[in-house]
């Protein structure tokens, strides 16, 4: 039985299985319609989600199982101070499969402790989030057609963001990867990234806060939402925040064949005007996050083979 907590739970082989299968579900979904039927899966969702809830259990009926669970913890028996231990041992009993998302760092890695099925990490606090990661790969992949010797900018909040801690540790596996981290100083990443990744494995990165200087040199653009919250005081917000909007006029500093990337929601950090830009590939980046989940569903479930 595999879990999957982290990016790094998977080899670069085990995550180019994932994206070619994937590939395949893409192209022939109708291959795949019935590889899940009889299987149920649990989504456990302690904080809102949209689209990776939805996208999961979208993933499921696709490949036609069935799906259950709640959509916050004050619906579950959390609320009465149930354990995540617990809730998981009973999970265990009703479905095959489970998707948790919570919002304290670790808190999958518990469940997978004491779980008799397959745990997914769909989000744990500001730490990982592996199936959005999938999906960031797949994208690039799909549209660059290779994962290596590219450079891929990440710009908004890097300290909390647990999408970009996920795609950094996943990138710097792929071989001429370079990173240019456009943040405030306040939203940096974190210093154990930093040293621990970026440093130890020799990467080749700068941080910066200039989005426009950069752009020319960019294949991806991974944006991120600049929040008001984690500022300390509202002046240095009003100064930085629109360095940090995508607009029409930066995306003209652009290459021909850069796209821009986000993991969503989006409130104003990628103006309207954008979404026009071929080259803005999010909401079709949300949609090729049913087929990677769709290829993982599988694999966990060491259903993979069944259609080849």
């Amino acid at each position: 039985m595999r879990h999957l907590i982290s990016p790094l739970d998977l080899s670069v082989e085990e995550l180019d299985d994932i994206l070619e299968l994937g590939k395949k579900v893409m192209e022939h979904p109708e291959n795949y319609s019935h590889v899940c039927e009889g299987k149920k899966l649990a989504t456990l969702f302690y904080e809102p989600s949209t689209r990776t809830r939805l996208s999961f259990e979208t993933a499921m009926l696709n490949l036609g199982g069935k799906v259950l669970g709640f959509s916050s913890a004050d619906s579950s028996s959390a609320a009465k101070g149930e354990s995540v231990a617990d809730t998981i041992r009973v999970i265990s009993s009703y479905a095959d499969i489970c998707a948790m998302r919570h919002p304290k760092e670790g808190a999958p890695t518990v469940a997978s402790m004491y779980s008799e099925i397959p745990v997914v990490n769909a989000g744990d606090g500001g730490h990982n989030h592996p199936t959005q990661t999938l999906t960031d790969l797949f994208t690039i992949k799909t549209l660059m057609g290779r994962l290596d010797h590219m450079t891929v900018g990440m710009c908004g909040d890097l300290k909390f963001g647990r999408t970009v801690h996920s795609l950094i540790n996943a990138m710097v596996r792929y071989p001429g990867v370079r990173f240019v981290l456009i943040s405030p100083k306040e939203l940096r990443i974190p210093d154990y990234l930093r040293a621990e990744i970026l440093d130890a494995e020799r990467i080749d990165y700068i941080e910066t806060d200039q989005l426009e200087k950069y752009m020319p040199d960019l294949d991806i653009l991974y944006m991120t939402r600049v929040q008001r919250e984690r500022f300390f005081n509202e002046e240095d917000y009003i100064r930085l925040k629109d360095s940090f909007i995508l607009d029409a006029s930066k995306m003209q500093y652009a290459k021909e064949k850069m796209y821009v990337l986000h993991p969503l929601p989006r409130v104003n950090e990628i103006s309207t005007e954008v979404d026009n830009d071929p080259r803005a590939v999010y909401f079709k980046q949300a949609k090729f996050g049913v087929y990677v989940r769709m290829a993982l569903i599988m694999i966990l479930l060491g259903l993979d083979k069944e259609v080849r």
